[in-house]
């Protein structure tokens, strides 16, 4: 009997044990569970300039029903969803003005930024209205910024994102290449299109890069974007409009919801 009700107290003993880790274990794990908030940052590429159907309390920022963010969230309808990038961000507003709503509760954070720091605009406006050597000279001036400064500002916008939001899946998007080659295209020269496509994949391959390091994962658009360039047949991009300069070489609708909706929800 002594042995019978020794074995029945280390059993009662083993069982309220292992309760109690399995208790902690659920315990630790339901912030991460309950981590289903949805968080956009980023800048124009995921404000959704240049797809129209701009929200008006959005201001300035030109936040779109069109845009990637809000057709992910509208078809997975996540606990939160706070749309914060906005239209000309550089990482310095992402750090100051984009991270408030992170939180432990966070589950999804997607960004695209690091055009508009390398100088994106001015690289187009100097490409689209100066000479071939002029257009490659500036991109030559981007890719050596990308070279000595953005990883460094990269780096502290991700590691923000961790430290406010640690439970969140982050993908980080990144741009397309702007035209199609080898076809014949009003505009610009043969020599500026290649160059310009080859200054998209050079920041491409650090933003890449970058987040990998940081054990994000990376959204390559140029595969959903190929054959959708300017100059083909069907493109998901603006080339350049006089009327609306702003949406110049900015996805369309069409590029949001078949560019750019496929990469981030393949990776979510």
């Amino acid at each position: 009997m002594r042995r019978s009700r020794l074995a029945a107290y280390v059993t009662s003993l083993l069982l309220a044990v292992g309760f109690a880790l399995t208790g902690a274990a659920a315990a630790q794990a339901s912030p991460l569970a309950a981590a289903t908030g949805y968080v956009a940052l980023g800048d124009s590429y995921s404000s959704g300039v240049g797809a129209g159907s701009y929200i008006s309390s959005s201001g300035d920022c030109d936040r779109s029903t069109k845009a990637y963010p809000y057709l992910w969230q509208a078809a997975h309808a996540p606990s939160s969803f706070r749309f914060m990038a906005c239209s000309g961000a550089r990482t310095t507003d992402v750090l100051n003005n984009q991270l408030g709503t992170l939180t432990t509760s966070t589950g999804l954070v997607s960004i695209t930024i690091g055009g508009n720091d390398a100088g994106f605009a001015d690289v187009m406006t100097t490409c689209v209205l100066q000479s071939d050597s002029a257009c490659l000279s500036r991109i030559a001036t981007a890719k050596a910024y990308v070279d000595s400064t953005l990883p460094g500002q990269l780096d502290k916008v991700y590691s923000a994102i961790t430290a406010k939001a640690p439970s969140a899946r982050v993908v980080v998007l990144g741009y397309p290449r702007f035209y199609k080659l080898g076809t014949f295209c009003l505009g610009l020269s043969g020599t500026k299109r290649s160059a310009i496509n080859g200054a998209a994949d050079y920041i491409d391959a650090a933003i890449a890069k970058r987040a990998a390091d940081h054990g994000f994962t990376f959204g390559d658009v140029r595969t959903t974007f190929s054959g959708h360039e300017i100059c083909s047949a069907s493109s998901w991009l603006h080339s350049v409009s006089w009327l609306n300069i702003g949406e110049s070489y900015h996805p369309t609708a069409a590029g949001q919801s078949g560019g750019y909706l496929p990469v981030l929800a393949g990776a979510a």
